[in-house]
């Protein structure tokens, strides 16, 4: 093994990648916390905030080790206590020792990738669950399906290019198509389905409460998302600039394509639906950003656009209440970023590519990019699926799950943090308590 030599510059540059993807947690805050109604915004962006410091500590004690540590055989899960506590590694040990990055600072970057996933999925629990089951299922969802799905992915495991499609094709996730976003939205519906529906879902209208809010927290996801589409290259090259670059453009993209599918569809383009199309083109081109050039950003952004915002429909179709739209913007768009890799991935206007990765169908690869994005893709759902769905029964049949019907009608913020968001709500709900 080479000897760990420092480089500053991509050293500095995975510090910044890494605060900003932090900051996409408190951003998700405000982009959820504006979307649910005023009685449990605080609760809402509790939710995460707890996930930073559930998802914080595990990963330190022994969640990066799961993910990169050795792997215990079959390609399942790596060694959970090869690097405990962050102790015991080397520099020349760390994911990012090539760009001469050391150990803690790429440790501390993909913290905060599963921070980021785990609080996507409260989204869509939004006005129902309990704040202290919201906290144990964080520890045992990133512990049970977040860690083994990214080593699965990034660890050498069985959805890398030894694992399921070794005979096809080294799948390409080049910032967490599916680990992050698949995975997550799997998870958002497994949850809907297992609390069940919202009172008056359905039969009553719940609008967001506050629309800058949904705006702001939109600002801060795509300002985060440069690091971590960006950052995911591990060092500042040309590869992070096209990155950064299709990060930019599809997210663009998206973001008018759904506000067009709104004014066809609906007569108007709503400030929301540009800030729900802003982040479905975030999640869609994560996987890609790095794979694809320019035209393949545009049609991922065209794509992902119109599709997201048809799918938010879906919960309206077939009863499960998505709150706050993760499987319609997070699964679908997760989808569509991973699977249209397999039409436009090319390696003519980037240096960085997979060893064993093809072409997409669109760069003269024929189909065998596909077959391996779908079967990654599907793997991940089935894998996410079963198991958040064991979790969440468990969950529910000993501690519970929801909270009471008191609570949801008077308001979790109330009832759950004894705060409200206004001081309004708080002497209403006081008022209503009263006469009762």
């Amino acid at each position: 093994m080479e000897e760990f030599a420092l480089d500053s510059g991509n050293t500095a540059f995975m510090l910044t990648a890494a605060s900003l993807v932090l900051l996409m947690t408190p951003g998700l805050a405000f982009f959820y916390g504006g979307m649910v109604r005023g009685k449990s915004v605080l609760n809402m962006m509790m939710m995460s905030f707890g996930a930073i410091g559930v998802a914080g500590l595990i990963w330190v004690l022994y969640g990066y080790s799961a993910v990169f540590g050795g792997d215990l055989g079959g390609g399942w899960l790596g060694n959970p206590f090869e690097f405990f506590g962050l102790q015991g590694a080397t520099d020349d040990q760390s994911l990012m020792a090539a760009s001469g990055v050391p150990f803690l600072v790429a440790a501390g970057y993909q913290a905060t990738f599963a921070i980021i996933t785990v609080a996507l999925v409260s989204g869509a629990v939004a006005d129902r669950m309990k704040f202290g089951a919201w906290l144990a299922f964080t520890a045992v969802w990133v512990t049970v399906v977040y860690l083994p799905l990214a080593h699965w992915v990034w660890g050498g495991g069985l959805l890398s290019a030894t694992g399921l499609t070794e005979g096809l094709s080294t799948p390409i996730d080049f910032a967490g198509g599916t680990v992050v976003h698949i995975n997550a939205g799997t998870a958002g519906l497994v949850l809907a389905l297992v609390l069940g529906a919202r009172r008056g879902f359905g039969k009553e209208a719940m609008r967001p409460h506050n629309l800058p809010f949904v705006m702001l927290g939109a600002a801060l996801l795509w300002f985060g998302w440069f690091g971590f589409n960006a950052g995911s290259e591990f060092a500042a090259d040309n590869v992070a600039g096209r990155a950064w670059l299709n990060t930019l453009l599809a997210t663009g993209i998206a973001m008018l394509a759904w506000l067009a599918t709104e004014k066809v569809r609906d007569g108007h383009a709503t400030s929301l639906g540009a800030a729900s199309g802003i982040v479905a083109g975030l999640v869609a081109i994560t996987p890609a950003a790095a794979a694809v050039d320019t035209w393949g950003a545009i049609a991922i952004g065209i794509v992902a656009g119109v599709l997201c915002a048809l799918a938010v429909g879906l919960k309206f179709k077939f009863g499960y209440d998505d709150s706050l739209d993760v499987v319609g913007v997070h699964l679908v768009g997760g989808l569509v970023g991973t699977i249209l890799i397999g039409f436009f991935a090319t390696d003519a206007n980037s240096t960085w590519y997979p060893d064993g990765a093809q072409n997409g169908l669109f760069y003269g690869g024929g189909v065998t990019q596909l077959a391996t994005q779908t079967i990654v893709a599907l793997a991940a759902i089935l894998f996410s699926f079963t198991a958040t769905y064991v979790i969440a029964l468990i969950l529910k049949a000993t501690i519970g799950l929801r909270v009471s019907d008191e609570a949801e009608v008077g308001g979790i913020d109330l009832a759950v943090h004894a705060e409200t968001a206004y001081e309004t709500l708080g002497v209403g709900a006081r008022v209503v308590t009263e006469v009762k």
